[in-house]
């Protein structure tokens, strides 16, 4: 089974954002450079945080787009090729917002506030994390298919789009779902392997429009109700690293 790389994303902050890259390159048991670096810790998160994090926290203690839908229109990133550091984000319902997140995380707190459902811990602080702040605590990449994201849209009737999954990789060429046959496989994309862990289990966060930030489906209900459970993607862990670029083709 082949495929190829359509679509490379990361995600600087987590469930703040995110941009496409046209290559990257991965090292073996490491998340994707960039993914994930950053997060903002919620009044909750700061007593398992302490001063400056040593270990993965549980997505709980972060500013989480199934917590407020309005972050998941945040869109954005460093850019490629940008070596100042600073990342731009925009949002449809607020001003453009370009801060360095090493000594501007407070511009950052401020200016999400708005987006923040009332009642919820609120964000206090933006953390480096040790590795990166993805929801499982293994150093594993995100994987999804077009083949089966335009299949789910015309099972559902609507357009969901890439974003709204925050995944890394995005292949086409596969037929639909094939992707849950391939826990424990190794994929090849030229020298890189891939293993295979699991499947990806879907939280509210996907029910908002990346375009709006308002839900528009409940998108794990959706999910259930259509295939029995709530997955939709699949991790996999960098067995043997190198360089990857879109296009570049994937075999299973």
């Amino acid at each position: 089974m082949t495929g190829r790389i359509a679509r490379i994303r990361r995600h600087p902050i987590k469930a703040i954002g995110g941009e496409d890259l046209r290559r990257t390159r991965l090292a073996a048991a490491r998340r994707l450079p960039g993914d994930r670096l950053w997060a903002l810790l919620t009044e909750g998160g700061e007593r398992h945080a302490g001063d400056v994090p040593q270990r993965w926290l549980p997505k709980s203690c972060f500013l989480r787009g199934a917590a407020s839908a309005g972050l998941q229109a945040v869109q954005g990133g460093w850019g490629e090729g940008a070596e100042d550091g600073r990342i731009r984000l925009t949002h449809p319902d607020l001003a453009d917002l370009d801060f360095d997140p090493e000594t501007e995380g407070a511009r950052l707190v401020d200016w999400v506030r708005p987006l923040w459902s009332e009642g919820k811990p609120g964000p206090t602080r933006l953390v480096r994390g040790p590795t990166g702040w993805t929801d499982v605590n293994q150093p594993w990449i995100s994987i999804l298919s077009l083949s089966s994201l335009a299949d789910l849209e015309s099972r559902l009737g609507m357009a969901l789009g890439v974003e709204r999954w925050r995944g890394n990789l995005w292949l086409d060429g596969w037929a639909p779902y094939a992707e849950r046959d391939l826990i424990g496989h190794v994929l090849t994309v030229g020298e890189v392997e891939l293993r295979v862990t699991e499947t990806i289990g879907r939280c509210p966060a996907t029910s908002a429009d990346p375009a709006t930030g308002r839900i528009d489906i409940a998108m794990p209900e959706a999910l259930e109700a259509q295939f029995g459970h709530r997955d939709f993607g699949i991790y996999a862990e960098v067995v043997t690293g190198g360089e990857i670029a879109l296009g570049d083709e994937v075999r299973a």
